[in-house]
């Protein structure tokens, strides 16, 4: 291993230290007996004469062999002391290791303080720094792991001044938060009760009669003719919109169904095209009836009060408003009339494009939709022919024309 390596150099560097600076203060006695004055000259380079650096160079050759044969016997020690510390270490709190950290550097700092008093006593005046360093040091660790209870309570108030002040501060954020809260609570509750005030006077205020209302149920709305009829004059009056009727086309266009989302848009672009394109004054009233669920039904009680007119084309809503005795103004009646007046022999020329309800029936339409139903004529599906018309029917949910073939 490099860490194995790297300890052995280590220590074959230290004990090639070591023999240098031990055969180097033995020098003087292989002076003695080599009295050669070659040997006893000084070195003017390292100022040491030739015997002490030949001593010196033996003694590090001697030191370095030593420990490059003794290191692996020295770095298994040391494996095994690392391996014990790190035992210990691991069976010690990590607070009592912190705190015996502490109280070695203690110890050690009073040690390098009172060293200096022994330091000039003769002989062993260089040995008591080392024995008072080793003691203080180690009675530094015993004290503060011991008592570290003791020493960590007299510093206590610093963290408990600290959790006081931080405390107050968030008692006082939630204070002010509280109050904050409590004047936006205020507030809203007075919006609502202003927008409750408004929403009942809006409620109770009578909605005024005799200005000649139209209201338009949904479906004449999606329908879109209206826009055109309402282009041309023949209404005359005020469209009155109740806000109902307009959550329910809300309501069709935020469907989830792509076919009921397009007729719920469609109804909405066409209320705006009759209040910006045509001739006629247009109403909103907040108006509604929480007794009632059906909208058509709140439809027929608001004609009812403002003494004004249901414009629909729907033949069920046409029957109950007539029933409750409001005057309806049905579309398909209107389409019904201006439609030219077909007399039985008259001859058209048509495409059949599918087949009737009865046998041997064909279906055929006009341009204005209206359904021709032909005698014998699923033969001719998919073909234009001549028909001749032989009766023709007239409701009010609209015209059907029934006819034969030309021989």
């Amino acid at each position: 291993m490099i860490l194995d390596r790297v300890l052995r150099f280590l220590i074959t560097a230290f004990l090639a230290l070591a023999g240098g600076a031990l055969f180097e203060l033995a020098s003087p006695l292989f002076a003695r007996f080599l009295s050669t004055e070659i040997f006893n000259m000084e070195m003017g380079m390292f100022k040491i004469t030739l015997v002490s650096f030949v001593c010196i160079l033996l003694g590090a050759v001697v030191g370095g062999l030593i420990g490059w044969f003794l290191s692996p016997f020295f770095i298994s020690k040391l494996k095994r002391f690392a391996v014990w510390v790190e035992q210990q270490l691991a069976k010690m709190p990590i607070h009592d290791v912190i705190a015996g950290a502490i109280g070695l550097i203690i110890g050690l700092i009073l040690a390098n303080l009172f060293s200096s008093a022994f330091v000039r006593i003769p002989v062993v005046g260089d040995y008591i720094p080392v024995i008072i360093s080793i003691v203080l040091g180690y009675l530094g660790m015993y004290i503060t792991i011991r008592k570290r209870k003791e020493l960590t309570a007299l510093f206590d108030f610093v963290p408990k001044a600290i959790r006081e002040a931080m405390k107050a501060r968030e008692s006082k954020q939630a204070a002010e938060a509280e109050k904050a809260a409590e004047a936006a609570k205020a507030a809203a509750a007075a919006a609502v009760a202003a927008a409750a005030t408004t929403q009942a006077q809006q409620d109770t205020q009578p909605v005024p009669q005799g200005a000649g209302y139209k209201l338009l149920d949904t479906s004449v709305i999606i329908d879109g003719r209206i826009a055109d009829i309402c282009d041309t004059g023949f209404i005359e009056g005020t469209i009155l919109l109740p806000v109902f009727v307009l959550e329910e086309l809300q309501h069709i266009a935020d469907s989830a169904d792509a076919l009921k989302r397009t007729r719920g848009r469609r109804g909405l672009d066409i209320l705006q095209r009759i209040r910006t394109d045509s001739r006629m004054k247009v109403e909103v009233t907040n108006k509604d009836y929480d007794d009632i669920t059906e909208v058509d039904s709140k439809l027929v009680r608001l004609a009812q009060e403002v003494k004004g007119k249901v414009v629909t084309n729907d033949f069920n809503l046409n029957k109950v408003a007539r029933l409750r005795g409001v005057e309806v103004l049905n579309i398909n009646e209107l389409s019904n009339a201006v439609k030219p007046v077909v007399i039985p022999g008259e001859h058209m020329t048509v495409t059949v494009v599918k087949n009737g309800k009865e046998p041997g029936q064909g279906v055929a339409y006009l341009d204005d939709g209206t359904m021709i139903v032909i005698e014998n004529g699923h033969r001719h599906l998919g073909t234009t022919i001549d028909v001749e018309v032989t009766s023709a029917l007239q409701t009010a949910a609209g015209r059907m024309i029934f006819a034969k073939p030309n021989a």
